[in-house]
């Protein structure tokens, strides 16, 4: 498996699996609307590669207060590939590559016990509040290498996470 940066022909087979991995196709609306925005991070869109594309991961920006920082989300794997390493290793990829480019932080609602084993922690213990007030069990933080203790407040994803 190599996980690389999402190339100019993936977006089709990333809407695929994602629709797939979601039952839905909302998600896959969401990745359509943030590649179409101000939000959106080349490098930190990455995909898992096995004869065709088997995961997806991204990082957008969103913001804490005023200060930039990163939105996770979604991470996708194709349904007959899950529990087989590709979303750790997508996960490993774009946090690593969040810290390389100097990000402070990286955000994400999801469930705790999954996001824990990244380092992921609730975002309460950096005083860091989600956008929703019942998010707040889900909600989780892992700080990065640029991270500063001034980095504190309401967390804001981008606006098409809005509409989803």
């Amino acid at each position: 498996m190599l996980i690389r940066r999402e190339g100019s022909r993936d977006a089709a087979a990333i809407r695929e699996i994602t629709v797939a991995a979601f039952a839905r196709p909302a998600e896959a609306g969401l990745v359509d609307e943030l590649r179409e925005s101000e939000a959106w991070i080349p490098a930190l869109s990455m995909v898992a590669v096995e004869s065709g594309v088997i995961g997806h991961v991204l990082c957008t920006r969103g913001h804490v207060g005023g200060a930039p920082v990163l939105a996770l989300g979604p991470l996708t794997v194709r349904p007959d590939r899950q529990r087989a390493g590709v979303g750790s290793a997508l996960m490993h990829a774009v946090l690593g590559a969040g810290d390389a480019l100097g990000e402070p932080l990286v955000a994400l609602l999801g469930d705790p016990r999954y996001y824990g084993r990244f380092g992921f922690r609730l975002s309460g213990e950096y005083q860091i509040t989600p956008p929703v007030a019942g998010w707040q069990p889900h909600f989780q933080v892992r700080l990065l290498t640029g991270y500063r203790r001034e980095v504190r407040g309401t967390f804001r994803y981008a606006e098409p996470f809005d509409r989803a």
